[in-house]
């Protein structure tokens, strides 16, 4: 196994979905991870907000229940320890199930740094456990037979001067791991992880300022979900500044002290327990020695394939998926598995279709959710085409109403029937929704085939049938 068809650098989820996939085919795999398989989102990101989030929608129930619904349902406290026990019990079990899959398939699972020595070539040094090691640090080099794959992920971003300690500046690594619940939490960076933390910290009681340099929040989804998710976010009481700068920050013993240029060109002053860094993240090349196996990186530090429809850089063999490539990839785990599938089934010599990241949708968890697939009204038109939209808000329709959260959805077509090219929506539950969108985007589909479906009653996504019928010229309740 020194010299498997295929070695995977990186146990994330780009990584191990390319190895599941690639096993399944028949190849012999070796997969490298430095630290646990599941990466980051497994770990520190998808999994454990998620389950952050869902505690903190079960909080946002109770208050609803008790002033909205005439339920007179009171809440103590929330007990940090258990939530943070049972976010841990489900991280754990999620690791031994993807941990039992590689298993079960046959992948060869090395822990250590690895370091590239050739185009197909690796070093792996501090190994343990591994046949022939005793159970101590070792060393082994391994080649590549028909290919090397590339997924060591991505880290957050950081600000000069403002380092992360864990406790009172953090980014979204660790922010779930600071110690207890703060008072107050300084937001930086209005993209979907700024708003999510943003959006939890508040349902736990926490004063929360959301700052972004952007002229508005989630500055990549179209215009009215950053309109109708600021609305949202504001009547909740979390204090949105678009279109501002940190000037600067100061730790100070009990928490933090920013200064914030405002959209109106004043400086505000903002005093948090707890400054959570969010904006953005940046590829993980260091100690990988991309350059001995004859790649290079852009100046952001992405390694950028030469072949998009394979995945493949200019050193035949090699590819890349996940965090480590450049957009249009996304940054989004759902994207890095399919582009681990495409990956694999290349390898194997086995037809597979080039990742549609126009296709994919995109979701931010925070309450209200925003989710997408497509092109927004603005991109459709910087492209020179001419286009339709329609639009229809949630409260329209009875389950909008029962949810009284607001939001919307919005369609953009081709003019005069054609294709639909982006669906967008803000609400209650719209990551749950968007995966008819996605066929509907995926498929090249128009208004009028999408309007023949029934939609059920009464549910969230009559208002998604709604739209597409008035598009087809057959609304009911649009003129």
């Amino acid at each position: 196994m020194n010299s498997p068809d295929v070695i995977v650098i990186g146990g994330g989820t780009g990584g191990y979905s390319t190895a599941l996939r690639a096993a399944a085919l028949g190849l012999e795999v070796v997969l490298v991870e430095r630290d646990k398989v599941g990466g980051t989102c497994l770990h520190r990101g998808c999994i454990p907000s998620k389950a952050m989030l869902h505690a903190a929608e079960l909080v946002d129930g109770i208050v609803e229940a008790r002033e909205r619904w005439g339920v007179k349902a009171t809440l103590d406290t929330v007990d940090w320890p258990a939530l943070v026990a049972t976010r841990d019990d489900i991280v754990a079990r999620n690791h031994r199930g993807v941990e039992a899959h590689l298993a079960h398939a046959g992948v060869r699972v090395v822990r250590g740094s690895a370091r590239l020595t050739g185009p197909r070539s690796v070093r792996v040094e501090g190994v343990h456990g591994e046949p022939g090691a005793d159970g101590e640090p070792g060393v082994y080099d391994l080649s590549a037979r028909r290919g090397l794959v590339l997924a060591t992920g991505s880290r957050p971003r950081t600000l000069p001067g403002l380092a992360p300690d864990g406790r009172r500046v953090v980014t979204s690594d660790d922010a779930l791991f600071a110690p207890g619940l703060p008072a107050s939490v300084l937001v930086l960076g209005g993209g979907a992880i700024g708003v999510e933390y943003a959006s939890f910290h508040r349902s736990l009681g926490a004063d929360v300022t959301l700052v972004e340099a952007a002229d508005r929040i989630v500055p990549l989804e179209d215009a009215d979900v950053s309109r109708h998710l600021t609305r949202g976010l504001k009547k909740r009481g979390i204090d949105v500044r678009a279109g501002s700068r940190l000037l600067d920050a100061e730790v100070l013993d009990d928490g933090v002290r920013a200064r914030v240029r405002t959209a109106r060109g004043e400086t505000l002053t903002v005093e948090a327990e707890r400054l959570l860094v969010a904006v953005g993240r940046a590829p993980v090349t260091d100690g990988l020695d991309v350059a001995a196996a004859g790649l290079t990186t852009d100046g952001r530090g992405f390694v950028v394939p030469a072949d998009w429809d394979r995945l493949e850089t200019a050193v035949p063999g090699v590819h890349v998926v996940g965090d480590l490539l450049p957009p249009p990839s996304l940054g989004l785990a759902h994207a890095s598995f399919a582009e681990g599938l495409l990956v694999a089934e290349t390898l194997a010599g086995v037809p597979s279709a080039p990742v549609d990241y126009a296709a994919v949708p995109r979701v931010t968890y925070s309450s209200p959710q925003t989710a997408a697939v497509g092109l927004s009204e603005a991109e459709a038109r910087a492209r020179g085409q001419e286009v339709e939209t329609n639009s229809m808000p949630l409260t329209a329709v009875a389950k909008g109403m029962v949810h009284g959260q607001g939001g919307m959805v919005k369609v953009v077509t081709e003019a005069g029937g054609g294709r639909v090219l982006g669906v967008h929506m803000v609400g209650p539950h719209v990551s749950e929704m968007i995966a008819e969108s996605q066929l509907i985007v995926g498929w090249d589909a128009e208004p009028s085939d999408v309007a023949r479906h029934v939609h059920p009653h009464p549910t969230l996504s009559e208002a998604v049938g709604e739209v597409f019928l008035t598009l087809a010229g057959r609304g009911l309740h649009q003129q």
